[in-house]
């Protein structure tokens, strides 16, 4: 039995609005997620088959428009939720143990688009789940529900205190921690023989945090033209878990 780990960070008090048809839809089919209310145009509600409980609001687009962030682009839906309920580090280890499935350790990536981005691209390649710092990783939110594409709802996201710890404990569930970085001369390809793999990532610019680097078993590049410095997080990501996936044992 896994142990659960430390305890993760509690939910925000204020409740996220999410915005868009995937987001929104993702949202109302998670049984573990509870939508408190929702905003739409009559033509958007229309086509929902929501429960008669659920407290809803017809709204032009304009007001919804007002609703969102710098106008952004919501599709006539706009829905207040509660933040999921906490994943524990252990329980997520412990449903991973008898496959090979990779997972994301993100050490202070703070975009909530770069971290929807992962999710969605998590959920792409069957990822087990993604596991972030608490106080270094974006809550729950539109942008970022939006950025994820309904993913938020079905990608298990970890929380934790302490990254260091949470990866001595990946390590002891039998992952070989693969941190992605440019100034190593080995590539993803030649780390990623392990059967089952963690991909640890930095935030873009600062990259891993000298801590994060020495609790992984390797560091990796990926062999990027020298005509740019760096990939955005979320490319990076997407590549790395596609190399996962079609390694030739995999």
């Amino acid at each position: 039995m896994a142990r659960r780990g430390h305890r993760p960070s509690q939910a925000p008090a204020s409740r996220p609005r999410f915005y868009g048809r995937h987001a929104v839809l993702a949202a109302l089919a998670n049984p573990n997620r509870t939508v408190r209310k929702i905003w739409g145009t009559r033509e958007a509600l229309s086509a929902l088959d929501l429960p008669p409980v659920l407290p809803i609001v017809y709204a032009d687009v304009a007001d919804l428009g007002r609703m969102v962030p710098n106008d952004a682009p919501h599709q006539g839906l706009v829905a207040e939720v509660e933040p999921l309920e906490d994943v524990w580090l252990g329980d997520l280890l412990e449903s991973g143990a008898d496959n090979r499935r990779p997972l994301m350790v993100l050490d202070q990536v703070t975009d909530p688009h770069n971290v929807g981005a992962i999710l969605r691209s998590a959920a792409a390649f069957d990822a087990l789940g993604i596991v972030t710092q608490d106080r270094h990783a974006p809550p729950e939110s539109g942008a970022l529900a939006r950025a994820a594409s309904g993913t938020l709802e079905t990608v298990p996201w970890v929380r934790v205190v302490n990254l260091a710890r949470a990866l001595e404990e990946i390590a002891e569930a039998g992952f070989w921690r693969v941190g992605l970085t440019g100034h190593v001369e080995t590539t993803l390809a030649q780390a990623i023989g392990a059967p089952k793999v963690a991909l640890v990532m930095g935030a873009e610019g600062e990259g891993m945090r000298a801590n994060t680097e020495a609790h992984c078993d390797e560091l990796a590049k990926l062999p990027i033209s020298p005509k740019v410095e760096s990939l955005n997080v979320s490319n990076a990501a997407a590549i790395a878990l596609y190399a996962i996936a079609t390694r030739p044992d995999a």
